[in-house]
């Protein structure tokens, strides 16, 4: 492990001698991609930094230990030696959890949506309630939160709603959200007061950047509609919404969010290029032998990952078996220990995958 870190530590001053370079600071997307490999190693250095310390302390108070004719001296040092033995097994799993080779996409920017399942109104108004919750996840991270499209539901909610998320970590963050989401609760249209059960499926995309992926303009068809607002009302007399088609793959996207047709087709554009990336990431996963399948989820639309009960203001995670009874506070954003319990769960099982390769 020693020898690893050693060689990061190295990396990390060779890419902030390169981060300092003036060719770097004049190339905008190089300058991004070292900066941001610069931090991710940061954190590491700067454990293994203290790690570093710690075992010059052991050294220290064992010499003293051996050496000291003060028997008052040689008590304080085991008691310094015994609390930084502690430390020093802490800092080693912490620095092992460091080590584990990280998802390249934890990083990147998504693309969210979000749409209703079963449940007829209840569930597009489920749907409108996982929306806000995000929204309020976001701002608590910091991160930038706008909506590409959607489709309203009859009764409010969401049919469909699109959304871009831009920060820090945010796939890292919000891709133990993919998959399908329960509800079971009064509906406001229930006369009997009985408990209805209703669904809604989240899927995260990776943002892609261009040098991952290329897009021949020439596959996609674009076509040009007036967007509209509830109740069928245009947006705009203009046809500002576009919706793009890429032809061999069939995947379709639509943008009506702004009034210029420009902005709404870049948009459009930055939701296709997640599509295909998400449908390249999943070919590559199927071509690699004996691929395993996690406990915390494959982003599958068709795991079932959640239940929110109202009656009981109970939220349950399915595949980590963990529960709250603190809906009000997970609906209003306050996803952390969910996020925190999934990381932990994930860093496990890459542990005992590599221990097994």
């Amino acid at each position: 492990m020693i020898d690893k870190l050693e060689e990061l530590n190295k990396k990390y001053l060779e890419v902030e001698g390169e981060l300092s370079k003036p060719e770097t600071v004049s190339d905008l997307n190089l300058f991004k991609k070292l900066n941001k490999e610069y931090k991710s190693l940061g954190k590491i250095v700067e454990a293994y930094q203290q790690h570093k310390a710690t075992m010059v302390g052991i050294d220290e108070a064992k010499k003293i230990i051996e050496t000291e004719k003060d028997e008052e001296f040689r008590e304080i040092a085991k008691k310094e030696l015994e609390a930084l033995l502690v430390k020093k097994t802490e800092e080693e799993g912490a620095l092992k959890v460091l080590l584990i080779p990280k998802d390249p996409n934890d990083e990147k920017n998504v693309i969210l949506e979000i749409r209703a399942g079963t449940g007829g109104d209840e569930a597009a108004i489920f749907a409108g309630d996982l929306l806000r919750m995000y929204q309020l996840y976001s701002e608590k991270n910091k991160w930038a939160f706008n909506v590409v499209t959607f489709n309203e539901g009859s009764s409010g909610g969401y049919k469909e709603i699109v959304c871009s998320v831009e920060g820090e970590d945010v796939y890292g963050k919000l891709k133990f959200e993919a998959g399908t989401h329960r509800v079971q609760r009064v509906p406001n249209t229930e006369t009997q007061g009985r408990v209805h059960t209703s669904a809604a499926t989240v899927a995260v995309l990776p943002e892609a950047e261009d040098v991952e992926l290329e897009i021949n303009i020439a596959d996609i068809r674009k076509d040009t509609y007036r967007a509209s607002g509830a109740g069928g009302q245009h947006v705009n007399k203009t046809e500002s919404a576009v919706r793009l088609t890429h032809e061999p793959t069939g995947v379709v996207v639509e943008c009506q969010d702004g009034r210029s047709q420009h902005a709404n087709y870049d948009k459009a554009m930055k939701v296709l290029r997640s599509k295909l990336y998400e449908l390249e990431i999943k070919k590559q996963n199927e071509e690699i032998a004996g691929q395993r399948k996690s406990m915390v989820g494959s982003g599958d639309r068709s795991d079932k990952i959640r239940t929110y009960n109202y009656p009981q203001a109970r939220v349950t995670d399915h595949r980590i078996n963990y529960t709250v009874y603190n809906l009000t506070e997970i609906v209003s954003g306050d996803l952390f220990s969910f996020t925190e319990k999934l990381r932990i769960a994930e860093n496990a099982e890459r542990m005992k995958a590599g221990n097994n390769d």
